[in-house]
């Protein structure tokens, strides 16, 4: 392993920096506020129900994030039963121009993006999984976690291309792309959405496809929540067999054994049933989930993983679901958290040394500020990824070529510490992106993952030469802005 070593350090975000950051938080007193949720309230049908306790159980499940620094103290939570409800709602708001949030699962790790001081709407109630035999399609509610979906399709023997890890909700996955473990072979989740059904800012809800809605069927495909909320998802569905893989956990002495076999497996394996992720955690050492579409894998593709001395290992054959809820992902619950990422084209050994010494460097700079957790996933896939297909999308803005994300994920526990863990996160990014090029990867410009991007992105960074489309198409369906009340990235 190359000697721990870092070239710079930007200088930490100060708290009065941080606190400048623009909120959707009191645009309104607490009293309009109010008044908002209860209109709301009242306009409503019977199978929706406003929360103004917060010390229920529905107020605190509606507005609870995986991540702790992602909720906030809502006035009320709303959980629309039905499409036409959310159309009521946003009119109320847009009216009243009262701040508000939308949660499906929750998983955001970025502030105020499913969060608000406003109205929280909850997507809870939407959570039906309807299977369509003849046409190899399910319809899932915007509410759901994908554990919940693959359960619901697992005795139809099909799947959908979806989350990778448990917990994660469908919504905001599905909405700003998604990496799957199917997308070697199906691509993005939304290259397989057949339509989205879809509640105005104006009150009207529609059935968005390709043919009916070109325009917001291109910016629904990774442009989130800037259109109005999303209520259900039309997906493909594909056969699903039992699936081999698991976790393999590593101690930090294996590491140069770790980057090998990564870099062995992004250089030489082509077999679209086979996928791994690489997380490097520092002094903790690697964890590596292994992945085959199929009962069994050929001999030869995971046989370098398999051979490293583990820690622990949890490598069967299995259903998708077992395989999913497998890893650890929830292990950080409740915690202060953050993701970033970069887009690279490889992974060499260098570069993945590279990122083993960004681990060790920040989880010692960082343990004063309580960071307990530093991990850098290194998500490979083949060339042809995004070649499934040939409708164009918000997200990637271009599909020349292969994107490999690279999340990193930041925990910590001491709020204080927000600020100086969110431009650690920053500056850790910027240095290994700089890094690449400078070994002569083409990716200055590559489309960062919005599902992993920092708060700030720029919208550039994500979406490219489609940000004009994307801002034409936002002023023509919401030209009083309403979704601009809601947190996320805004065109």
């Amino acid at each position: 392993m190359a000697p721990l070593c870092r070239v710079s350090l930007t200088p930490l975000l100060t708290a009065a920096w941080f606190a400048s950051l623009p909120s959707s938080n009191g645009l309104l007193d607490r009293t309009s506020l109010t008044e908002t949720c209860q209109e709301i309230a009242a306009s409503v049908s019977s199978a929706s129900t406003v929360y103004y306790d917060t010390a229920s159980v529905h107020y605190t499940n509606d507005i609870a994030h995986w991540a702790s620094s992602s909720s906030q103290m809502a006035e009320c939570s709303f959980e629309p039963g039905t499409p036409l409800d959310v159309g009521i709602a946003l009119q109320i708001l847009g009216k009243t121009k009262t701040p508000f949030a939308v949660k499906g699962g929750g998983h955001t790790s970025n502030p105020g993006f499913s969060s608000t001081t406003g109205v929280q709407i909850a997507m809870s109630r939407f959570s039906d999984v309807t299977y369509d035999a003849p046409s190899q399609t399910t319809t899932i509610g915007a509410g759901l976690i994908w554990d919940d979906v693959y359960a619901a399709l697992e005795p139809y023997g099909v799947n959908v291309v979806g989350g990778r890890v448990s917990g994660v909700g469908v919504a905001g996955f599905t909405l700003g792309g998604g990496y799957s473990w199917l997308t070697n072979q199906y691509g993005l989740t939304i290259d397989t959405v057949q339509s989205f059904e879809l509640a105005m800012p104006n009150g009207a809800v529609l059935n968005v496809t390709a043919a009916s809605e070109p325009d917001l069927f291109f910016g629904l495909r990774g442009g989130f929540n800037n259109f109005g909320i999303v209520t259900r998802f039309t997906l493909k569905t594909f056969p699903q067999s039992q699936v081999w893989g698991g976790i393999i956990m590593y101690t930090a002495n294996e590491l140069d054994l770790v980057n090998q076999a990564t870099a062995n497996f992004v250089a030489n394996i082509t077999d679209p049933k086979a996928q791994i992720i690489t997380s490097i955690l520092g002094i903790s050492g690697a964890s590596e989930i292994v992945f085959y579409d199929g009962p069994s894998p050929p001999e030869g593709i995971f046989d370098e993983f398999l051979a490293i001395p583990h820690e622990f290992k949890d490598v069967s054959t299995r259903s998708f679901l077992s395989l999913v809820q497998a890893t650890p992902s929830n292990i950080t619950s409740d915690s202060r958290a953050i993701f970033n990422t970069i887009s690279v084209l490889d992974y060499p050994v260098s570069l993945l040394e590279a990122i083993v010494n960004e681990s060790m460097f920040w989880g010692q700079s960082l343990a004063l500020s309580g960071a307990w957790l530093i991990s850098y996933s290194v998500e490979p896939f083949i060339p042809s990824m995004f070649d499934h297909s040939t409708t164009p999308s918000a997200y990637p803005p271009s599909r020349d070529r292969a994107l490999l994300p690279l999340e990193i994920y930041f925990a910590w526990t001491d709020p204080t510490s927000d600020g100086t863990v969110q431009q650690a996160i920053r500056d850790t990014a910027s240095y290994l992106r700089q890094l690449a090029i400078a070994e002569g990867q083409d990716v200055a410009n590559a489309a960062s993952y919005s599902n992993y991007a920092i708060f700030d992105t720029p919208l550039s960074s994500i979406y490219g030469e489609n940000l004009p489309r994307l801002q034409a198409i936002k002023a023509a369906v919401d030209p009083t802005n309403v979704m601009g009340l809601a947190g996320g990235f805004k065109f």
